[in-house]
């Protein structure tokens, strides 16, 4: 387990405090898992950067390569890791310190495809999928996921202007099943369907805004339309349990938006289940 406390709008929100939430409500002693400690993601700069219209550049680079490393270092010991953010963004190290072909299981509420001029907010989180890709500001010198091995799973169907021009961009080859998709076909058989559709090494991303607030509202863009926890639990066993797994991220739990922790509890206790599968 490694905290990666990257809070991209570089104004200390309450996703920087979430795997101190998480720690806080027992998430290591549930899983059994080794303590991987903390990297140094922190984002202090809230200033968009002209060149690339993205908040805090240059330590959007500084931190990725940071948990690049990180993860590099879980899996030279031969451990899946699990990076707690912290907000989307994570994901920029988390691929920088991954095999190049790793495909993405893209948990998330959003499709996070926006880039340096169309994001109103410049944050990493606004566009860390775009930038992956190679859509978005060129941080690495090159795309760090193919996009045709990225499954983009459970955002809501764009219902304004701006969402709208988000789908708009996203590469068509990215395969999508928004969540009425999902829960139509049932989250447990496409689970499994995702798990067997290729054989490359997959890394599986849990951006906790897919869930509906009425689950979850402890999330800094809360979204409606989206899973309950019970659809979360039956969509991630699948994947957690695939031989393709090379690792697995949690992001967005906005740890003040729940000051008495029950959110958190009721995370570590899906999380935990879901792993011990």
């Amino acid at each position: 387990m490694l905290d990666a406390a990257l809070d991209s709008s570089g104004r200390s929100r309450g996703e920087e405090r979430a795997p101190g939430a998480l720690r806080a409500a027992g998430l290591l002693a549930r899983l059994d898992g080794r303590d991987g400690g903390a990297v140094d993601a922190r984002i202090d700069d809230p200033r968009r950067d002209p060149a690339t219209g993205l908040i805090g550049a240059a330590q959007v680079r500084r931190a990725s390569r940071a948990i690049a490393a990180g993860v590099a270092e879980v899996r030279a010991a031969g451990e899946r890791p699990l990076v707690l953010g912290g907000d989307c963004t994570i994901l920029l190290g988390v691929f920088l310190g991954l095999p190049a072909g790793t495909g993405l299981w893209f948990l998330d509420g959003h499709a996070d495809f926006f880039d340096g001029r169309t994001s109103e907010t410049g944050e990493g989180a606004d566009m860390e999928l775009s930038i992956l890709t190679g859509h978005g500001p060129d941080l690495f010198g090159r795309a760090l996921v193919d996009p045709a091995q990225v499954r983009l799973v459970g955002h809501r169907p764009p219902d304004d202007d701006a969402s709208r021009r988000e789908a708009d961009r996203v590469d068509p080859r990215v395969l999508q099943l928004p969540a009425p998709a999902l829960r139509r076909r049932g989250a447990a058989e496409v689970g499994r369907e995702l798990a067997g559709d290729g054989v490359a090494p997959a890394w599986l991303h849990l951006d906790l805004d897919v869930l509906d607030p009425r689950a979850l509202p402890a999330v800094t863009y809360p979204e409606p339309g989206g899973l309950d926890w019970d659809d979360l639990l039956a969509l991630v066993g699948p994947l957690v349990r695939s031989e393709r797994l090379l690792g697995m991220s949690v992001a967005d739990l906005n740890a003040d938006e729940d000051p008495d922790g029950r959110h958190a509890r009721r995370l570590v206790e899906v999380l935990s289940t879901a792993l011990a599968c």
